[in-house]
């Protein structure tokens, strides 16, 4: 369905200003808390949208070794990531005033209640027979 992946980069640039510095596993695990789709989010989703905001200017990443286990790239929000979450904000807020008039005008468009569509053949239509050859 779609890029629904570029819905995780606003959740994420949300979860950084809120949470500070975080690996992408500590982001990915907080994801579905925000998450602005009920379809189910690929697990590598998270980590290429970070890649990307990070080559976009708005995440840097260092790699955190102190600690027990391997080592993790921690992420951090930039002024530029910062300004990218404002603009987000603005448009899903567009985007959220849209879809409530869509969702008022259809339904004011749609039926009082489902029509069943019928598996009974036209009286017109001829039925054709079977036969033993065919």
């Amino acid at each position: 369905m779609g890029n629904l992946y570029r819905f995780v980069e606003p959740v994420l640039l949300l979860l950084l200003k809120q949470n500070g510095p975080s690996c992408g596993y500590e982001l990915a695990a907080r994801l579905p808390t925000l998450a602005l789709t009920d379809a189910s989010i690929e697990c590598a989703a998270p980590y290429r949208t970070l890649r990307q905001l990070e080559t976009n200017g708005c995440v840097v990443s260092t790699w955190d070794v102190g600690a027990a286990g391997p080592a993790r790239r921690v992420y951090r929000l930039t002024p530029r990531g910062e300004e990218h979450l404002r603009e987000w904000i603005v448009v899903l807020g567009k985007m959220a005033r849209s879809m409530r008039r869509f969702t008022r005008v259809a339904a004011a468009c749609a039926p009082s209640r489902p029509q069943r569509t019928s598996n009974r053949r036209r009286a017109s239509a001829p039925r054709k027979e079977k036969t033993a050859h065919g």
